[in-house]
């Protein structure tokens, strides 16, 4: 009996919607964290009569055809890439893009890697590093004896020194976009990573046309709506119930065959 088949089929792309969910509301109060919804599409289709083919009793065009559905699978598990709120912090080390773009970050090989969250520090050289310790592309050092240090919307970094009152340039900030931000891969520790789907990162200054401006002492909160995926969550559960009640009644229908057949 196909239903038992397809009705899994069901169960377990709900099973998956829900783990998404759950990784959603887990990440909620995570730093720049990008939800993530679950697609599903349908599967193969069984052809028990054609459209569109000659009728066998009379040649007449037969006008709609019989397919039945085989069930569902995952397509993809898409991060939804929009703005999260900002929240202030007060450290002035912390940076938040308000708009498009990435700020890039070295990988543990020097592979480029890409992040939203602009919660950064500075190592033993003064270098600026992620709170994960990634370094900050660009090579910009913090030097110790700053009094002051200044960020301003196209994201140069100034610094005041004691007895100073012109500000320093300590550098400036560049930031990456991507054709489709979709087609980036996440790796975990807020990082994502370059893929052909993604297409090649375009590096320009925050500000410049397609890209965000800084705020410094803000962060970007994640963008989880706790509302939309308690929604989601009760709509994925009955989901879930429903193709487990088809399981059980075609378990039902075929113990009355076997009966039948004693």
């Amino acid at each position: 009996m196909k239903a038992l088949a397809i009705a899994a089929t069901g169960m377990n792309a709900q099973q998956t919607n829900l783990e998404v969910i759950a990784n959603n509301l887990a990440n909620i109060n995570t730093t720049s964290f990008k939800r993530a919804r679950a697609e599903f599409s349908d599967l193969f289709y069984q052809v028990e009569r054609m459209q569109g083919v000659p009728n066998r009793a009379n040649q007449a065009i037969v006008p709609e055809g019989s397919h039945i559905g085989l069930g569902v699978k995952t397509s993809a598990i898409r991060n939804i890439h929009t703005q999260g709120a900002l929240t202030s912090t007060g450290n002035k080390l912390d940076v938040a893009l308000v708009g498009g773009g990435w700020f890039q970050v070295e990988g543990v090989n020097g592979e480029p890697l890409y992040t939203r969250a602009g919660s950064f520090n500075t190592n033993g050289e003064g270098q600026l590093v992620t709170a994960d310790g990634f370094l900050l592309a660009g090579g910009i050092v913090i030097p110790e004896d700053a009094v002051e240090i200044v960020v301003n919307k196209s994201g140069q970094f100034f610094a005041r020194f004691d007895g100073q009152i012109e500000l320093e340039d300590l550098g400036q900030l560049t930031v990456a976009s991507f054709s489709n931000e979709a087609g980036l891969t996440p790796l975990g520790d807020k990082l994502f990573q370059e893929t052909a789907a993604s297409g090649p990162a375009n590096v320009g200054i925050p500000g410049d046309p397609g890209f965000g401006t800084v705020e410094q002492g803000y962060l970007e909160s994640s963008n989880v709506d706790p509302v939309k995926e308690i929604t989601e969550l009760i709509s994925a559960q009955r989901a879930y119930e429903m193709n487990s009640k088809v399981i059980k009644a075609a378990d039902e229908m075929a113990a009355v065959v076997s009966q039948g057949l004693r």
